[in-house]
């Protein structure tokens, strides 16, 4: 997992082409006028999935994976806590779902690492990375969240 602002991106993350399309996104994007939903970068290689949520308080946290693709979470507007443990310590509630890629399941709460991200801030989070997005980071905030799936093969 890495953690940073949005101009310090380029440099703390190995620069691949598609993760390059991602920032270009990122750096372009107008995004009090997205939609809700999928804008395809390039093709299923890179997508961004424009979500607007208020954040919850969760006792026990949703937490999720994927194998096939890393998230790119970039907060554009409001703040939350990511949970974040690497992916052997969460307890899968269902199977592998490999074709939406995605595990879901939870982690014990004292092997939850909160990661709080405000506006201008991402996590990019790795096949490793187990995490809960959406938690509220003390009073619930509305967030406008950009997540770019990139595709690792």
């Amino acid at each position: 997992m890495v953690v940073t602002d949005i101009k310090h991106f380029e440099g703390q993350v190995s620069m691949t082409p598609a993760l390059g399309k991602a920032l270009d996104f990122l750096r372009a994007a107008e995004f009090g006028k997205l939609p809700d939903g999928n804008i395809e970068i390039d093709g299923t290689r890179v997508f961004a999935i424009v979500q607007r949520y208020e954040t919850v308080a969760a006792d026990t946290p949703k937490f999720e994976y994927h194998k096939n693709y890393l998230d790119v979470q970039y907060i554009a507007s409001g703040e939350e806590i990511i949970g974040w443990a690497t992916s052997d310590l969460m307890t899968a509630s269902a199977p592998y779902d490999a074709e939406k890629d995605i595990c879901f399941g939870t982690v014990q709460r004292e092997k939850m690492t909160p990661v709080y991200l405000q506006a201008g801030q991402l996590a990019v989070l790795y096949p490793e990375d187990a995490h809960a997005p959406k938690l509220a980071a003390g009073a619930k905030s509305n967030v406008l969240k950009v997540v770019i799936k990139v595709a690792l093969k």
